[in-house]
């Protein structure tokens, strides 16, 4: 069933696809995205308390139920690291060289995460990988204090980011469309990378008024870098997915490959 499932992804047409998805998942009728609604919460046994709106009739779409708002308190804030998501640590660890660990005996590069050449930042550095499962909160925030000075939008494929593909696509990270945000915290360099995945219909920022148009390269440098608190709200998937942290340096991480984990939990 696994080997028929990375078959599948192979061939699928992955935008257009989530093109089709992301218009019912817009679709404001009444009946339909209450229905969406309804049948996602009782599928994926999805828990409401800590959401600020909790009936389907109270959200406009699919998408706005997908990324709801937590309630007031609903986290604190804490650890030198905060984690930015909630979901599972698929991997985490230090960076060899410029090779991170992606599953089993699969590695990929610096280079091709960032799509730069400039990653001397980061090379025998840390990182750690957080997968989005579709129960989870989708929103991602800042781990740290943060200088934002650029992000870019890469578009690329959009396999499914689970840990079936993880385990046997090579390169899944690189491959899928991506948000990079590089910012500074303590006059070190911290990389968030926002990781596209199969029916993902688009990543949003606080900055931008709507999701990266899909298949366009956007870059954006700030000629004064934008200032963000530990905890602030970077941005939002509308459908599941995965955070990448890069770090320059050593880091004590508190967490191990398989922990369950929540927005505002400490990571180191």
């Amino acid at each position: 069933m696994g080997k028929l499932f990375i078959h599948l992804q192979r061939i699928v047409p992955h935008h257009a696809l989530s093109r089709l998805v992301g218009r019912f998942a817009d679709s404001g009728v009444p009946w339909l995205k209450n229905l969406l609604i309804d049948t996602f919460i009782k599928v994926y046994n999805v828990d409401m308390r800590e959401s600020t709106r909790k009936k389907s009739a109270d959200f406009e779409n699919f998408n706005d139920f997908f990324t709801r708002e937590l309630s007031a308190g609903a986290r604190t804030i804490n650890g030198n690291i905060t984690c930015p998501a909630d979901g599972t640590v698929s991997a985490v660890g230090k960076i060899e060289h410029n090779q991170i660990f992606q599953a089993k005996d699969l590695t990929y590069s610096l280079e091709k995460l960032l799509a730069s050449e400039n990653v001397s930042s980061f090379i025998d550095g840390s990182f750690i990988t957080i997968y989005l499962a579709p129960n989870n909160y989708h929103r991602v925030h800042f781990p740290t204090e943060a200088s934002l000075q650029s992000a870019r939008y890469v578009p690329g494929k959009l396999f499914s980011v689970n840990q079936l593909t993880a385990d046997n696509i090579p390169d899944l990270f690189t491959d899928n469309e991506r948000l990079i945000c590089d910012t500074t915290t303590n006059d070190k360099s911290v990389s968030i990378i926002m990781i596209g995945a199969m029916i993902v219909a688009g990543i949003k920022t606080t900055w931008q008024a709507k999701a990266y148009p899909a298949n366009k390269f956007h870059s954006e440098t700030f000629d004064t870098p934008r200032q963000f608190k530990k905890g602030d709200e970077l941005g939002q998937f509308h459908l599941g997915s995965t955070v990448i942290l890069l770090f320059q340096g050593h880091v004590d991480w508190q967490v191990h490959a398989g922990d369950t984990v929540r927005f505002g939990d400490t990571l180191a």
